[in-house]
């Protein structure tokens, strides 16, 4: 494996380190879109519950806040819960926008990784293909091994940037699709929340002095 890289020139060095960063991102995203963290089960059923038992304390809100994306938007609308309901709306639709964001953290690192490796792998190329050519022009034909040499890094070179663009980008796809159904999950739970506040209920917030 090690001739393998030495074959390949001092560009395969930077496609290695282009694969390093690949994996750490798609490990790193696999971990963060996990779907209970986003967006934990029952949430607005919680929060309709603490209001049923008049337990919608502003400490239960800035736990809410703290807990999760879904969360966040959530504590939004409640902390908003006296405007207009197309002020209420805007809140939670630029909080979900900042969360969708954050949740979007490093893909376009990945989708550069998947750009740029295809484009070192082309650059190693040429450099095998300049030294193949300068082998020729001071040797001739008759030194073989120069030959395979230059044709060897070609190949590797190549095939070392398509084999980190290939996944790279497939898991950028993944995952901005993965960003996407999430984004809309979110908005349909918040939006549950924002129908049920605007149904002319008493969402009133408990003060922690009266706790």
């Amino acid at each position: 494996m090690v001739e393998i890289f030495k074959a390949g020139g001092w560009i395969i060095a930077p496609i290695m380190l282009c694969s390093v960063a690949s994996v750490a991102i798609v490990v790193e995203r696999f971990w963060s879109l996990q779907k209970n963290k986003i967006m934990p089960r029952h949430l607005v059923g919680q929060i309709l519950k603490w209001h049923k038992n008049n337990e919608l304390t502003l400490e239960n809100i800035r736990a809410l806040r703290i807990g999760s994306p879904l969360g966040r938007m959530l504590a939004a609308g409640l902390t908003s819960r006296n405007l207009h309901h197309a002020s209420m709306k805007q809140t939670i639709e630029d909080t979900g926008r900042h969360e969708v964001h954050e949740l979007e953290r490093y893909l376009n690192s990945l989708g550069t990784i998947a750009a740029i490796t295809p484009l070192l792998g082309l650059l190693g190329s040429v450099v095998g293909l300049m030294e193949v050519f300068a082998s020729m022009t001071n040797q001739g034909m008759g030194n073989p091994q120069a030959l395979g040499a230059g044709i060897s890094q070609i190949m590797i070179a190549t095939a070392a940037g398509l084999v980190v663009a290939i996944p790279s980008l497939t898991f950028y796809r993944y995952f901005q699709r993965r960003v996407d159904e999430l984004a809309i999950a979110m908005e349909q739970q918040a939006l549950h929340l924002l129908e049920f506040m605007l149904a002319g209920r008493d969402f009133t917030v408990v003060s922690e002095q009266k706790k």
